[in-house]
């Protein structure tokens, strides 16, 4: 599925506190890998990690540090309770605009009209 570039970084956030709020904590790759088996495959790590680094100076996640797997350490992220508010309010918001969206081309469940 090609997905359109700007569609996708507008929605990044939202998708990376869904990813880690159903996962606890995460490191960049898994995040990619993760993003790519849902279908947004075309995040790059140029994307990713500004999306990341921006999630946490809004405090809607947290970075620690970790051994890596027979490697160097790794940045893990985790959402935080203030992460977990947003990805409330802006699922909601979400899924508010697809319904207006899917009207407006006539397209309720997923065909079209």
């Amino acid at each position: 599925m090609v997905v359109n570039t700007a569609w996708t970084r507008a929605v990044l956030p939202l998708c990376l506190l869904g990813v880690l709020d159903a996962e606890d904590r995460n490191y960049g790759y898994a995040l990619l890998s993760r993003l790519a088996e849902a279908g947004l495959e075309g995040v790059k790590p140029a994307t990713l990690y500004p999306a990341l680094t921006r999630l946490e100076e809004e405090g809607a996640v947290e970075v620690e540090w970790g051994a890596g797997e027979g490697g160097p350490g790794r940045k893990y992220y985790r959402i935080t309770e203030a992460g977990r508010e947003r990805l409330r309010r802006e699922s909601a918001a979400w899924h508010d605009l697809h319904g207006t969206v899917a009207t407006l081309l006539g397209d309720r469940e997923g065909g079209s009209s």
